[in-house]
């Protein structure tokens, strides 16, 4: 097996133990053998030595809401305007740019299916390692039912994109369920409650019956996996966790009745401030509807204090990105947007240990120890000291490994 060292580093391993100099990191295949301070004590005569120059060693970035097959702002628009196939190998240059941002794992919640996966598992198409929920269920005038009030056609499900179906009643969420694992998914997406992105609901909306949670919950646990949902408000979010949801995505607008809800079922929060952000920046120049850019406000109004009672309430804080289409060059700000509440260090773990929780990926994903993926990045300054080094990632990201492999090297 091929051998790489990484040798004069200041490492900050993810766990939220304090960063070291002089760390050395040897690579086995595609596994971490050993990180220690000082010289290997044996290594093959032919191992690859990388000099990093003082520089810093952080586990590679886990993004745990992105949307791979995202290429245009809005995701009522892009099923109008693009065909599937061209909305796939368009999404193949976003995929691309995911891993130069430094991201090597991402969790896709939505649209994504076993295929991409294993186009990246085998290496066919540049990007990050990736877990999938397919098509994303929905009720009747929910987050991913995509049709204008004014359209009266019959929902058919969205191949491609940002996938969704239409899934009505516990018999159909449980075919919609079932149909999904048959395929070979990591996990299952639900829309339990209103969105900013969608025309025909507001994002205090509960969406889905507490019976109809059940039977999603039920049927992915049956298969060993679990259930990830979208929402924002209380009404949802206790829905959910008493349902068994595993996941709450966003959660914008919860207050300590959620939060306690969430902390009773032990879920996780994945929140995604940085679309809200960017939406709020760039919603005129990208010709967002204005439905979105009205229910933006409102999400992001109260999204920062939704993370201060997670974090007052211990419940585990993960990261995610949802950024759409242009906008997805920007997945490295949620660290920063987030540390204005967890701290530098608080952010980093939600983007590497906490999101390899999220993912059922501690095993092998989040951490710079032995044992685990040899996923690393090596960045120029202390990310503690400015999390912002991940907007200019180019530069700043001077080495990119993943599972042992390196994608990228300006050492």
């Amino acid at each position: 097996m091929k051998t790489t060292i990484l040798t004069n580093l200041t490492l900050i391993d993810g766990t939220g133990s304090e960063p070291f100099e002089g760390a050395v990191i040897v690579i086995e295949g595609d596994r971490i053998k050993e990180v220690l301070q000082g010289v290997p004590s044996s290594t093959p005569s032919a191992a690859d030595r990388l000099d990093c120059r003082g520089q810093f060693a952080i586990p590679g970035l886990i993004d745990a809401h992105v949307h791979v097959g995202s290429t245009e702002p809005s995701i009522v628009g892009q099923h109008r305007m693009n065909f599937p196939s061209y909305s796939l190998l368009k999404s193949l240059k976003g995929m691309r740019e995911t891993l130069n941002q430094g991201f090597t794992t991402v969790r896709d919640c939505g649209g994504a299916d076993p295929g991409i996966r294993q186009a990246l598992q085998e290496g066919l198409i540049p990007g990050p390692r990736l877990f999938v929920c397919g098509r994303i269920l929905s009720q009747t005038g929910g987050h991913g039912d995509f049709r204008l009030p004014t359209e009266n056609h019959v929902p058919v499900p969205y191949p491609g994109g940002v996938g969704s179906g239409i899934y009505d009643g516990p018999d159909e969420v449980r075919r919609g369920v079932r149909e999904q694992l048959r395929q070979g998914v990591d996990f299952i997406k639900l829309m339990a409650g209103g969105g900013v992105a969608s025309p025909s609901d507001e994002i205090t909306n509960s969406q889905y019956s507490p019976e109809e949670l059940r039977v999603a919950v039920f049927e992915a646990e049956s298969s060993g996996t679990y259930v990830a949902a979208h929402c924002y408000a209380d009404r949802s979010i206790v829905n959910c966790c008493e349902a068994g949801v595993r996941t709450i995505e966003h959660g914008n607008l919860m207050t300590e009745t959620g939060a306690k809800a969430m902390q009773k079922a032990g879920a996780c929060l994945v929140p995604t401030l940085v679309t809200y952000e960017m939406m709020l920046r760039k919603g005129k120049e990208l010709n967002l509807p204005e439905f979105t850019v009205r229910k933006n406000v409102i999400a992001l109004e109260k999204a920062y204090e939704a993370i201060s009672i997670a974090l007052k309430m211990r419940i585990k804080i993960g990261s995610g990105s949802d950024l759409l289409g242009p906008m997805r060059n920007n997945m490295g700000q949620e660290l920063a947007l987030q540390a204005r509440v967890l701290g530098p260090m608080g952010a980093l773990v939600a983007a590497t240990k906490t999101n390899a929780e999220v993912l059922r990926a501690e095993k092998d994903l989040g951490t710079v120890e032995a044992g685990k993926l040899a996923d690393i990045l090596v960045v120029r300054t202390n990310p503690l000291d400015n999390l912002s080094v991940f907007d200019d990632y180019t530069n700043n990201i001077s080495l990119i490994l993943q599972g042992g492999e390196v994608y990228k090297s300006l050492l």
